[in-house]
This record gives structure tokens, sequence and C-alpha cells, in this order.
């Protein structure tokens, strides 16, 4: 019990003796069966994300386990492995131990026992051709419909042939139903409804569209539409203008506002008020891969891993951009273990410590001194290495959901062996990283323009998803999770338009010639000023409402 609890608990009776309040002994109790309860430290029978933790892992790890080591890429030997991670460690070191003096960016100062002073990074020159690309599209589309823009990709890609009747039988011809399901996710995507949809829809009627949404729309064809546009923007892209396919995507998340009376809606700490997050994966042209619909309090870490493991689209990921709330050290070891690099933008650089890769060389280094600190314990490593290779096949299988896994390792369960062991990797691997970050200004500068991307993808959410506030207007679960996959759906599907028109504008030999490197590095499919989401306005000054009575009789 800790030290603030039983202040709370313990109180004197009159005559001076200690007794125990037995209000606030239970709920200390409650407070820190939460806390095991979550780390599986305990657990519920019977219960599927409070299950036994063992239950978790794949049940024929010993059979199978050369292949889930191949599969994961792995060697069989543990020290084969570590002297791998050693070696990168003492080159990372090396490195920035001898880069050091000569970098005007990076200065380790003795401030607080060790503080690193990093520079921030100079603005790139401003592309000189862009705001004139964006007015030439905007003059030969003008406020393109995005309505139009969803049917246009349908046309194009077949998205809409996901979505199939959840009974096996359908009774509309292909064209009528097409329209409709089109109608439908611009209503959920736009948060406008089906309603207000129906009233300009021509033959589509309300009870149409809601048929069409109970029996066709769910969360599955959702996922296989999504993946068949990105898909088809890969595919559509024209080297010479967005570069070779890149592998590396970055990740955040956003916050929406959302009606209270449900298990998902909490308050945001850092945002303030009530709302959801969406968690986005986003490629550097802007092509979303993967969403998530998370609590504010769920973690950034597990939702990172997820995307990375579960979008179905035809990228290969090897790296993944962050902020600081998507990393931890535990993310850094299981990231190593799945094969993809954990890129993070550090808010607090200046507190970060660097480890030693061995033992007993207290004198190298000289130059890092004042930042260095213990050497990293591979025993530990050494001891749990097969059991970190269950955990990270029962993420990659998906025997169990991410969150549910992660967080078994968390410093809630510090005594934990192999949440120690984990930890202890990250260690390592995040020196690594460190060194190479403060070593390079170029990789410091991808990171960051990963992380522009996925802010630019967050600003074009409210453009789309305007109605109702941009609130999430319901307090069902399924209904809140596709309204996040039809925003996701609207919104790369103007990425796939965009990306078209705008080749359509540059393969013309006068912008071809014009257009310059910075022009090519700061380009962007993700551009609205030539779109609407509304629909049209139409004013006649003749025509009057009937109001009064006589023109109502009339």
């Amino acid at each position: 019990m800790s030290s603030g609890w039983r202040e709370l608990i313990l109180m004197p009776d009159k005559q001076g003796h200690l007794r125990v309040d037995r209000l606030k002994y239970e709920l200390c109790v409650l407070q820190v069966l939460r806390e095991r309860l979550r780390c599986k430290e305990i657990w519920v029978v019977g219960a599927n994300r409070y299950r036994n933790p063992d239950e978790d892992l794949p049940t024929d790890f010993e059979v199978q386990r050369e292949q889930y080591y191949a599969a994961l890429n792995l060697p069989l030997d543990v020290e084969s492995f570590l002297g791998g991670v050693q070696r990168e460690m003492n080159e990372a070191l090396t490195l920035l131990d001898c880069s050091l003096p000569k970098n005007p960016h990076v200065k380790i100062l003795q401030k607080r026992h060790g503080w690193i002073a990093l520079s921030p990074l100079n603005a790139q020159p401003e592309p000189v051709n862009l705001s004139e690309l964006k007015r030439q599209i905007l003059k030969r589309w003008p406020m393109t419909s995005l309505l139009d823009m969803l049917k246009e990709t349908d046309l194009r890609t077949d998205f809409s042939k996901a979505f199939k009747s959840a009974t096996g039988r359908e009774s509309l011809d292909p064209a009528t139903l097409q329209k409709r399901l089109l109608l439908c996710l611009y209503g959920l995507g736009t948060n406008t409804g089906l309603k207000r949809v129906s009233s300009g829809a021509g033959a589509e009627s309300y009870p149409d569209l809601v048929y069409v949404r109970r029996r066709f729309i769910r969360k599955e064809p959702f996922r296989e539409a999504i993946a068949k546009v990105v898909n088809g923007v890969f595919r559509v892209r024209l080297p010479h203008i967005w570069g070779e396919a890149t592998t590396a995507c970055a990740s955040d998340s956003k916050k929406f506002g959302s009606w209270d009376q449900n298990l998902m809606t909490e308050w945001h700490v850092r945002y303030g008020g009530k709302g959801i997050m969406i968690y986005w994966h986003v490629e550097k042209h802007a092509a979303c891969i993967y969403s998530q619909l998370k609590t504010c309090s769920s973690s950034e870490v597990a939702a990172m891993i997820e995307g990375l493991l579960r979008h179905d689209t035809e990228m290969e990921v090897e790296k993944n951009y962050v902020d600081s709330h998507g990393q931890s050290e535990v993310a850094f070891a299981f990231c190593r273990l799945l094969g993809f690099q954990l890129l993070p933008r550090l808010k607090a650089i200046y507190a970060q410590k660097l480890y030693r890769a061995e033992a007993g060389q207290p004198e190298a280094y000289p130059n890092l001194q004042a930042v260095l600190t213990r050497p990293i314990d591979w025993q530990l490593i050494r001891q749990q290495y097969d059991q970190m290779i269950k955990y990270a096949t029962a993420l990659r299988l998906g025997t169990a959901e991410t969150e549910a896994i992660l967080k078994r390792f968390t410093r809630n369960n510090l005594k934990h062996p192999t949440y120690l062991a984990f930890a202890e990797l990250g260690k390592a691997i995040k020196t690594i990283f460190l060194c190479r970050y403060l070593h390079s200004e170029a990789l410091r500068r991808e990171i960051q323009e990963g992380l522009n991307v996925i802010e630019t993808w967050n600003g074009a959410n409210s453009f789309i998803l305007y109605g109702k506030g941009g609130e999430i207007a319901t307090n069902d679960l399924e209904n809140q999770e596709l309204t996040m996959l039809a925003l996701h759906l609207l919104q790369i599907c103007l990425v796939y338009i965009n990306t078209l028109m705008i080749q359509r504008v540059l393969t013309e030999p006068d912008w071809t010639q014009r257009m310059l490197p910075d022009d090519l590095r700061a380009l962007t499919p993700l551009i609205y000023a030539h779109v609407t989401p509304y629909g049209i306005f139409r004013l006649d000054m003749s025509q009057r409402l009937a109001i009064e009575q006589d023109a109502v009789a009339a």
C-alpha cells in the first residue's frame, strides 16, 4: 500500500487508536485491482481481453519455433542477435562521439548532470511554383464536388463492389445499388447524415438509403474498399513526379468530439473536452493506409503497432515516424523484433540518456560522458529471448488484441521478467536511434517532414467531416467506427482524384520544365481549395416562401 493511501485509510478514533476507514479501504482495493488487472498480473476466468495472459501466446510455439523465428527474420541463436545489437550500439556511439566536436547543431552541456542542446531545423526554401499549380487546378476544375470525386474514384477502382449484402442475396440492380451506396458513404463521411443527402438525391428516398446502410455497410467491407483505393493511388502515381515507392509512414491521433453516454468517450487531458481519438497511419504522399478508433487514454504505442501489422494495402512499411506519445522503450524493442524502424520526434530530447554497450569501459566515448549512463544488462535479454519472440509472434499473428498484450508491459508490472527484458532491449535500440538522430540532420528533417504530412491529413479531417459541428453524433460503437471509416474513404478518394489532376497538369511540357526540385519535394495531393463538400446553392429572387395564410391557401 502506498503511503498516500495509508494516510487516507488509517484514521484515529476518539481514543487515538488507528482505525481502518472501510469505504476508503475498498476504494484502495479497487484501484490496486484495476492496475493489476490491466497488466494481467491477475485475470478473469472466461473473459477475452482480461483472460489468462498465457492464452494470448501461440499454443504451438514449441512445435513451430523455427518457422516463427524465420517469419520474424530473427536468428535462433540469441548470441547472434545480441552480437548484432551490440555492434550497432558501439558503431552508433562511436559515430556520435567522433562527430560531436564538429557538429554545430548539437552540444552536450553539463547542466543538470548532462543536457543535450539541439538546434531547431532551418526552414527549407519556399517552393515557387506550387501556389501557381494550385491556382491552375482551381481554374481547370473549379469547385469540384466531393461527391463527384467519390463517384469518379469508384468508377475507376470499383471499391463499391466490396459492399455485399449481409444475407448474401441482392434484389437491387447494380446501378441503383451503386448510387445508393455512394450517397450513404457520403452522408456518413461528411457527417451530414442520410436524411440530408436524400433530400437532394432525386429518386433516392431516405428509407431507400437507410435500407442500404443497414444491409450493405459494415466494417469489414469498408476496410476492403479503403485498401482498394489506397492501392489504386499507388498504381496511378508517376515515379518521375512522386518519386519511387516509399516504405515509410507516419502515425498520429486526432481528437474528435463525441456524445458521452458510451464507453469510448473520455475527457482528453491535453486537448480538453470529451471525445474519442482516431489514430491514422499516413505514408509520405498523403495516402492513409490504416485508421483506428480509440479512447483518449488508450495506448498510442499499441495503436501504432496495430496499424503497421494490420493494414491490408500493398505498401511494405519499414519505417514509422511518431511523436513523443507514440514511442516508449518497450515500443522500440517490439518494433525491432517485428522488423520496423521506430523513428520518433522526441519532445524532451534534452533529458535523454545514452546507455553503454559494454561494462568496464568508463573512459570510452569521452565527448558523451555527461549523458552516458549504465551498461545494458545483456544477460537479462539473453534469459528472456525466447519469451520475447513469443510475444512478438502473438502480435504478428493477432492471437490477442495488441493493446491487451502491451498492457502487460507497463510500469505497473515492473517485476515481470519479460517486461524488464523488453525494456532493456528497448534502451539499447533507443540509444542507437538517438545517436543517429543527433548525428544526422537529414534524419531529423526526414522525421519532421513525415510528421508534417500527417498534420496536414489531420487538418483536412474537419474540412470533410463538417456535419454536426464535426462531432461523432452517436453512442453506438459500430456507428462511430463506420463514421471513421467513411471519413477515411472520402479523404483517400480526394487524394486519388487530386493525384490524377496534378499529374494531368504536370505532364504538359510547360509545367514539366517549370517544376524545380523544391517544388517536387513539397508536392502533395492533399489539397482542397478547388473542392466543395457541400450541396448546390440555388438562389431564385422571384421565388417566395409560402408563409402567409393566403399564400398557403393559394
